[in-house]
């Protein structure tokens, strides 16, 4: 979570401090980099800072494409829209995103859909899923969209609808199946 607060919070930073969008984008990158070499010094999986660094570059594309700083948020508003909108077709046509995450784990991919009432718990789970990145695009759009410079604001919207909100999706997705409601019982195996 801190890899990948840290170079949003460097850009942020920087940007409202000096209102200069290639030095912020500088501090982004830079804070990316500087995580990644301890992940290296330490001899620990750099994926997360890995993953940070391609966002990091992806934002700061838009950001300098433009000149705005802004624009470095609008790639992470549009992924979200798109999870958003992937997730609840998923849903629609009946093949929800977790469904698939189940199948995986047991070796079949398609078995679940056997079931109707595992079908209908793989769609309420997605639609937890759903629900930050929906969140994250009904608040940070409307700030990206709004007049003047909003790039203190999306930082710290950014950061604080991370994280923080798909933990709590997992934590609400764990509430859900530890009721003991789901539609299997002990033992009870589909028949596909």
């Amino acid at each position: 979570m801190i890899e990948a607060a840290v170079p949003t919070i460097a850009f942020t930073g920087t940007y409202v401090a000096s209102k200069d969008v290639k030095l912020a984008v500088g501090a982004g990158v830079g804070a990316a980099v500087a995580l990644l070499l301890v992940r290296i010094a330490q001899r620990s999986s750099p994926q997360f800072v890995l993953n940070s660094l391609v966002g990091i570059a992806i934002a700061a594309f838009f950001a300098l494409r433009s000149g705005k700083a802004e624009n470095a948020f609008l790639p992470g508003i549009m992924l979200n829209a798109g999870y958003a909108a992937a997730m609840i077709f998923s849903i629609a046509v009946r093949w929800p995103v977790v469904g698939f995450i189940i199948g995986s784990v047991t070796g079949d991919p398609t078995a679940w859909r056997a079931d109707p009432g595992i079908v209908r718990l793989c769609s309420r789970l997605t639609w937890l899923l759903v629900l930050p990145c929906a969140a994250r695009v009904a608040v940070q759009y409307p700030i990206y969209l709004a007049d003047g410079d909003q790039s203190g604001l999306l930082g710290p919207a950014k950061i604080a609808m991370g994280w923080p909100l798909q933990v709590a999706a997992l934590a609400a997705m764990v509430w859900l199946l530890a009721r003991g409601r789901t539609p299997l019982e002990r033992g009870h195996r589909p028949t596909a």
